[in-house]
């Protein structure tokens, strides 16, 4: 089986052509790491006025994979684990972060958060993420790596 990665801007967490999506823009914090601030509206909702507990472990996997690809990686979740700290209100301002914590071969530590503006931690996530090569220069329905042999 082959498989061909391509960004073609319709990612549900940060794609800009993605019509129901989150529209998550990152930058970066730090040499390993990404930032991105979200309010979250009512169509993400769980109970009343808290976000969905999928959309929050969305955001820190999103975050995750942009951090991998802070360090040039492009690449794949693996595992992930999930502690939630405190309700995500809808409405409020968040703080979505991301950062590498290491790299062996071609297996790469991450973690990530979701905060409060204020600082207020409301869930975290640790996770596995597999690179799929480098990440390339070319942007939204240009594949800019080889083809990938075998499944993840």
């Amino acid at each position: 089986m082959t498989e061909v990665f391509i960004d073609d801007g319709r990612c549900f967490a940060c794609g800009p052509y993605s019509a129901d999506g989150m529209h998550l823009r990152f930058e970066p914090d730090g040499e390993r790491g990404v930032r991105a601030e979200i309010t979250l509206p009512q169509r993400f909702q769980g109970w009343q006025g808290i976000a969905h507990g999928g959309i929050v472990m969305t955001l820190l996997d999103e975050a995750m994979a942009h951090a991998c690809g802070a360090i040039g990686e492009r690449a794949v979740t693996a595992s992930t684990e999930v502690r939630f700290r405190g309700a995500v209100l809808l409405g409020r301002p968040l703080v979505v972060r991301g950062e590498v914590l290491w790299k062996r071969r071609q297996v790469i530590g991450v973690k990530a958060s979701v905060a409060f503006a204020d600082g207020t931690l409301l869930a975290s996530a640790e996770g596995s993420f597999v690179s799929r090569g480098p990440l390339g220069k070319e942007r939204y329905g240009i594949p800019d790596a080889a083809p990938i042999v075998g499944g993840p």
